[in-house]
C-alpha cells in the first residue's frame, strides 16, 4: 500500500496551488458545517431547557370519563347522538400504589403527586381566577426546581404558608408575609401566608399559579386524600412519548409527554434540524464536485504519468487507489484545520455574541466532519479514479 500512498502524496505536491486551493474550500465548508450544526443544537438545547424547566416531561392523570349506553332492546334499532361527557375534576385511583410503582420504571427519574384545580384569590376588593397547586415539596422539586426561581421570600408550603406568582403578587399587591384569602368555592376558605413569590418565565403561570401542600390544597377543592396529576421527569427527553405510551398501557391512566403537548415546538425543532442537514448536504455537495473537478484536471495532466506507471507493472486497481487516496487526503486535510476553525467561531460567538444562549462545543462534531469530509472526498474521487483505471498504458504514453 506503501506505492499508493507515495504517489498519491507526490501527486499532491506537484499540485500546491490546486491543493491549496481545494483544501480552502473544504476547511471553509468544513467550519460551515460545523458552527452552524453546533449553533442550532444550542438553540435547541435552549428552546428545550426554557420549556422543560417550567413543567414536567410526562403528567399522568386520571382516564376520561365516557357515557355508558344501555344496549337497545331486542329486535330494536338504536339511533344515538352522543355528546362527549364533561370532564370533572377527580382523583387517581390508587394514586399511592401507582406512585410507588412508577417509582420502580428504569427510564424515570423523578415522581411526584400534584393535586390542582380551579380556584379564585381574594385580597380586599381584588379578586383573581387562580390555579391551586397542592405539591410534595421534596418530590417536586425534582421535577420543577421552584426554590431556584424564588425571587421574594422563602420556598415554604404547608402550616398556612404558601407561595405565589410574581404577576399575581403585583395585580394583587402582596409582598412575602401578606395575607391572602383563597376561595375554593361552595363555602370552602382558607387564608394563606405568602411566604414566598417565584417567578417561572411564563407570564401564565407567574399570573395564576398558587403553590400549597397538598392537604392544603385537598381541603379547598373538596377532594380530601387526593392527587389529580402525578407529574414525571425521564432520563431521555426524547423517549417520553415512549414511555408515556408504555404508562397508559400498563396502568390504563391517561399519560401525556411534553412532546405531544408542544406540538408545535416539536414541528420547529424538526425544522431547525432539517435545515441543518439540508445545508450540510449542500455544502458537502459543494466541496465533492471541488474535489471531483480538481482530480480530473489532475487525471488530464497526469495523464503520461499514469501510462508510464501502467507499464511499469502498475495495476488498474493501485492506480484507483492512488486518486480515491487523494480524495480521502483532501478531506482529512480540509477538515481538520476547518472543524478548528468552526470551534473559533464558537467561541467567538459564546465570548462576544449577544449572549441569548451558550452554544456548546462537543468534540464529536469534529471527528463526524472530519469523517464525512473523508467519505465525501472518497466518493469525489471515485469517477476520475475509475478513469484513470482505465486508461490504456500505450496511449497514456503517447498523449501530449
Amino acid at each position: 500500500m506503501w506505492i499508493e500512498w507515495t504517489i498519491a502524496l507526490r501527486f499532491l505536491r506537484q499540485g500546491k496551488a490546486q491543493s491549496a486551493l481545494i483544501l480552502l474550500g473544504i476547511g471553509v465548508g468544513v467550519s460551515v458545517i460545523v458552527f452552524i450544526t453546533a449553533l442550532i443544537n444550542g438553540l435547541q438545547s435552549n428552546i428545550i431547557e426554557r420549556t422543560l424547566g417550567t413543567q414536567s416531561h410526562i403528567r399522568v392523570e386520571a382516564a376520561e370519563e365516557r357515557n355508558h349506553v344501555l344496549p337497545p332492546p331486542e329486535d330494536a334499532v338504536q339511533l344515538l347522538l352522543e355528546d362527549k361527557r364533561a370532564q370533572r375534576l377527580r382523583s387517581i385511583n390508587n394514586w399511592q400504589q401507582v406512585r410507588d410503582f412508577l417509582d420502580t420504571l428504569p427510564a424515570i427519574t423523578a415522581v411526584s403527586p400534584v393535586i390542582s384545580g380551579p380556584a379564585f384569590a381574594r385580597r380586599g376588593n381584588a379578586l383573581q381566577s387562580v390555579a391551586l397547586v397542592g405539591i410534595d415539596p421534596s418530590r417536586y422539586q425534582r421535577i420543577i426546581p421552584i426554590q431556584s426561581h424564588i425571587v421574594s421570600g422563602v420556598f415554604r408550603v404547608g402550616a398556612g404558608d404558601a407561595i405565589v406568582g410574581k404577576q399575581l403578587a403585583i395585580e394583587l399587591g402582596l409582598r412575602t408575609g401578606d395575607k391572602l384569602r383563597l376561595d375554593g368555592g361552595q363555602g370552602r376558605e382558607s387564608i394563606v401566608n405568602v411566604a414566598g413569590i417565584f417567578e417561572l418565565g411564563v407570564r401564565e403561570l407567574d399570573a395564576r399559579y398558587v403553590y400549597l401542600d397538598m392537604k392544603q390544597a385537598q381541603s379547598l377543592l373538596d377532594l380530601p386524600g387526593a392527587a389529580t396529576v402525578i407529574d414525571l421527569t425521564v432520563g431521555n427527553i426524547f423517549e417520553a412519548e415512549a414511555v408515556a405510551r408504555k404508562i397508559a398501557r400498563l396502568t390504563g391512566l391517561k399519560a401525556e409527554s411534553w412532546m405531544e403537548t408542544n406540538l408545535q415546538l416539536m414541528n420547529a425543532l424538526r425544522s431547525q434540524s432539517i435545515s441543518t442537514r439540508t445545508i450540510s448536504v449542500f455544502v458537502a455537495l459543494s466541496v465533492a464536485l471541488g474535489i471531483a473537478s480538481v482530480l480530473s484536471v489532475t487525471v488530464v495532466q497526469r495523464t503520461r504519468e499514469i501510462g508510464i506507471l501502467r507499464a511499469m507493472g502498475t495495476t488498474r486497481r493501485q492506480v484507483l487507489a492512488v486518486f480515491l487516496l487523494q480524495g480521502a487526503l483532501f478531506g482529512v486535510a480540509g477538515a481538520i484545520p476547518g472543524g478548528l476553525a468552526g470551534y473559533g467561531l464558537i467561541t467567538a460567538f459564546n465570548t462576544f455574541g449577544p449572549q441569548l444562549f451558550y452554544v456548546p462545543t462537543d468534540p464529536r462534531l469534529l471527528a463526524g466532519a472530519t469523517l464525512l469530509a473523508a467519505l465525501t472526498g472518497t466518493l469525489a474521487a471515485a469517477v476520475p479514479a475509475r478513469r484513470a483505471a482505465k486508461l490504456d498504458p500505450v496511449e497514456a504514453i503517447r498523449h501530449v
